[in-house]
């Protein structure tokens, strides 16, 4: 690797967006600036041929140059300017600034305006755009000197020094410029890949709680489901249906022990699921009303596993009650109804470490952009109502 290589590749632009822009830029301006100038500097310099310019060496310069600036665009626009790159030019254009007296006729030298003045300028405010400070300002330094010498040679001293003044300048001013332009592109990507960091900690951390809230749904409405039937006395005596449920919530438990597989995303049979749901609570007698319905999966695992929850509590909460379950669809909206007549509840007064409510039902509704509304008071009964448009 060349010395004036930049220690580091140029970065992605995906990666840093604001320094790979940078690099793209200062990549393309001097590549085209090179040829324009390259190109009209061949045309002005064959112009103006009087003596002591020396044709036989002007016509073979002129062409080289011409090469060099064509292979040096293709160059930098295919592969990027590299050290190598810059450092062929500036040795070019220090050479051809020391040959002023052969290659520029003296009635065009003065003013700063013969096309090797313009040579120069383009050569050192590309090496400042292009390479790290360290070479690019020696490399602007030897072109002031070979360009005071060169006119000088010629007998011009007035402009050897004017325009070496400007070629100082003009290093000083590119380089300032440069240099503050890669400390902001540097902070900016520096709050950029922060960004990135946080959003993607944010999001595993979204990701583990959203699994563990499925968790935590499985095993509510599952085997603390079935406990607490038990417990409370839901269930009397030797049961086959209790033998199906623990049954039911062993598989879910394995489940959970492995890889959980996400649902299948085509369309189901929403009143089928909901079917299943029934056959999952043979102790509790619902009436059942369900219009033929088909959803995305994921959606109908939402609501099945919603209607289950809520026909859960029920079973839990309002033993002997009676209960309905209702689906239909309507406007491209899909609503299931559960409801029961049982003792009621003041959905506000309900404790916030209560999971059914808040998780089991309104949690999974929330997950794939539905709702749950709950209406229940004291003795007045239980309704849940669970909706999900496909209207956008």
């Amino acid at each position: 690797m060349s010395a004036l290589t930049t220690p580091t590749p140029p970065p992605a632009l995906l990666d840093n967006p604001a320094g790979g822009a940078f690099t793209l830029i200062f990549t393309t301006i001097p590549a085209l600036l090179r040829l324009t100038c390259g190109l009209v500097g061949a045309a002005v310099a064959l112009a103006v041929r009087t003596p002591p310019v020396e044709p036989t060496l002007l016509v073979p310069a002129v062409a080289g140059l011409t090469a060099w600036s064509v292979w040096y665009a293709v160059r930098a626009l295919r592969h990027g300017v590299t050290g190598p790159l810059v450092a062929g030019d500036v040795a070019l254009t220090t050479a051809t600034c020391l040959a002023i007296p052969v290659l520029v006729a003296p009635e065009v030298l003065p003013g700063e305006g013969s096309w090797v003045a313009v040579l120069a300028s383009t050569t050192v405010i590309g090496a400042q755009a292009t390479a790290p400070a360290r070479w690019s300002i020696p490399a602007g330094l030897l072109v002031a000197a070979g360009y005071a010498v060169g006119a000088a040679t010629a007998g011009n001293p007035d402009e050897a020094s004017a325009h070496a003044g400007t070629l100082l300048v003009q290093t000083a001013c590119a380089a300032m410029m440069t240099a503050v332009m890669r400390r902001r592109i540097g902070r900016a990507d520096r709050g950029f890949a922060e960004h990135q960091r946080l959003t993607r900690e944010t999001l595993a951390a979204r990701t583990a709680r959203d699994a563990e809230r499925r968790q935590n749904r499985d095993l509510h409405d599952t085997v603390l489901a079935t406990l607490t039937m038990v417990g409370l006395g839901a269930v009397a005596g030797p049961s086959a249906g209790l033998r199906e449920r623990c049954a039911a919530d062993l598989r879910v438990l394995t489940t959970l022990a492995g890889a959980r597989s996400a649902p299948d995303a085509g369309p189901v049979s929403l009143d089928d699921r909901l079917g299943v749901v029934l056959r999952r609570l043979p102790e509790l007698p619902v009436t059942a009303d369900l219009t033929p319905c088909v959803v995305p999966g994921p959606v109908a695992e939402a609501i099945a596993e919603s209607a289950y929850a809520a026909l859960s509590n029920v079973v839990r909460h309002a033993p002997g009650a009676r209960a309905t379950l209702r689906l239909e669809r309507t406007a491209g909206t899909v609503a299931v109804e559960v409801a029961d007549d049982g003792p009621g509840f003041d959905p506000e007064r309900v404790p916030a470490h209560r999971y059914g409510l808040r998780e089991s039902v309104r949690g999974r509704m929330a997950g794939v952009g539905g709702r749950a509304i709950v209406d229940s008071a004291p003795g007045a009964g239980t309704r849940v109502r669970l909706e999900w448009s496909d209207v956008h």
